[in-house]
């Protein structure tokens, strides 16, 4: 949700926001429908005073033993005229709330021009990709040949972009899950947390999922909303609350399912893991000051990347051009490690600062520790971040083509075998590793 009172003492700031998004200026139209508003409520306002004064006079000339009907009947006549008042400003009230809640939101200005993908600015590559001495699988050729990838019988009872992991292949999803949750609470210092899965509308309307994004999302037949990511979840722990600066930032994570009808994507990704309508995640959310929010950004996605680091796999970090970003993102750095089987970086985190967008929405807000004369000032809306770190099925693939051997088996990376029970070694099918027929 935009400041209103931002647009109105910086419209070509918002209208040079909503040009880096792609979008044309809505400054004026705004305005046009705030001028409305404000003068329906100065014409209410307008309306109860005057209707105070009469009755004022209408008490002095009862207690004067004078005729008041005249001043009565006008006061009646007023009733109905603040009735139809408040009635439209409210409606106008309503009209701005609409509008506004599905505007993007505002770039910050470092953020680069751009309508696609192709306009994203690398800032970093790490790791070396490795030079095979055999021509790489896909992640679905190798897990389809051990039996433990399994997306047949996941049509069967689930329909496309399901899949079944089983043995070796689920203990690594485990494993990497595990890992992550480890690092991100002892080191990074993040709180872990288990939350709901199912949430109401007020839950994904305050990170802005809806109204505009209903369709990529799934939604029960009893109003509840499965969650796209567990930012939805930990980002609302600070829903309508006022929390005092001292506490600040607060850090969680959170290892979920998480569920998107990917509505949007139709024949794209149709193979394998990599765009799937149940997926599981690694989520870092930070609650924190505006002043702190670049900082913790910055924090946020080294943490992300901390994880791949740590797994030995190349990638490559970019900033989203404007025309690139998520709906209620200012900045964003999207994380993509290298995938062997695809000969390309694929996307396999990103880590956004929403500003105080979403706080806006859900009325979260903190006191500052100093005010006026020594005491904590107003309060201010909070600053959001979110990002995955990381996404688990994608860091599953990654592992799974960028450590395959040329028989099919795959190398536990050194980070994961103490969650692996000590294996090093995820065993190659059987046909594979059999010996030759003559």
């Amino acid at each position: 949700m935009h400041d209103i009172r931002f647009i109105r003492e910086s419209p070509e700031a918002f209208d040079a926001g909503l040009k880096k998004r792609g979008l044309a200026p809505l400054s004026a139209e705004i305005l046009e429908i705030d001028r409305r508003r404000r003068a329906a409520i100065s014409d209410s306002e307008a309306i109860q005073a005057k209707r105070k004064a009469l009755s004022q006079q209408i008490g002095m000339a009862k207690r004067k033993g004078e005729n008041a009907d005249a001043l009565m009947a006008e006061v009646a006549n007023l009733e109905q005229s603040l009735k139809d008042g408040e009635r439209e400003a409210s409606r106008l009230d309503e009209e701005l709330r609409i509008r506004l809640e599905v505007i993007p939101n505002l770039p910050f200005d470092e953020v680069p021009e751009g309508a696609d993908e192709t306009a994203n600015v690398e800032i970093r590559r790490v790791g070396n990709q490795r030079n095979f001495g055999f021509p790489p699988k896909d992640h679905v050729a190798l897990g389809e040949a051990t039996g433990e990838m399994d997306f047949a019988a996941a049509v069967k009872i689930s329909g496309s972009r399901f899949v079944f992991l089983k043995s070796h292949l689920a203990r690594l999803e485990r494993a990497l899950a595990q890992f992550m949750l480890d690092l991100h609470t002892v080191e990074g210092g993040y709180t872990e947390v288990n939350p709901p899965l199912l949430v109401k509308d007020t839950a994904v309307y305050g990170v802005g999922q809806l109204p505009k994004f209903a369709e990529d999302m799934f939604h029960t037949d009893n109003g509840f909303w499965l969650i796209p990511t567990a930012e939805v979840s930990l980002t609302n722990l600070v829903n309508d609350m006022v929390l005092e600066e001292k506490e600040l930032p607060l850090r969680f994570t959170a290892f979920t399912p998480c569920f998107r009808s990917e509505a949007g994507s139709a024949g794209k990704d149709t193979r394998g893991m990599i765009r799937q309508h149940q997926f599981p995640k690694v989520e870092l959310v930070s609650i924190t000051t505006p002043e702190q929010s670049v900082d913790e950004h910055e924090r946020m996605t080294g943490c992300a990347e901390e994880v791949l680091k740590r797994l030995g796999l190349a990638y490559r970090t970019v900033v989203l051009c404007g025309g690139d970003m998520g709906f209620g993102s200012r900045k964003t750095y999207d994380i993509e490690v290298w995938l062997p089987g695809q000969n390309a970086y694929r996307e396999i985190s990103s880590c956004s600062n929403m500003g105080d967008f979403q706080a806006r929405r859900m009325n979260a807000r903190y006191r500052p520790k100093e005010g006026p004369k020594g005491k904590g000032g107003a309060t201010r809306f909070l600053n959001t971040l979110n990002g995955s770190a990381l996404a688990v099925g994608r860091t599953l693939v990654a592992v799974l083509e960028n450590y395959q051997n040329e028989d099919g088996s795959v190398t536990v990376p050194e980070a994961l075998r103490s969650y692996m029970g000590g294996l090093e070694l995820i065993p190659a099918p059987p046909a594979a590793s059999a010996p030759a027929q003559k």
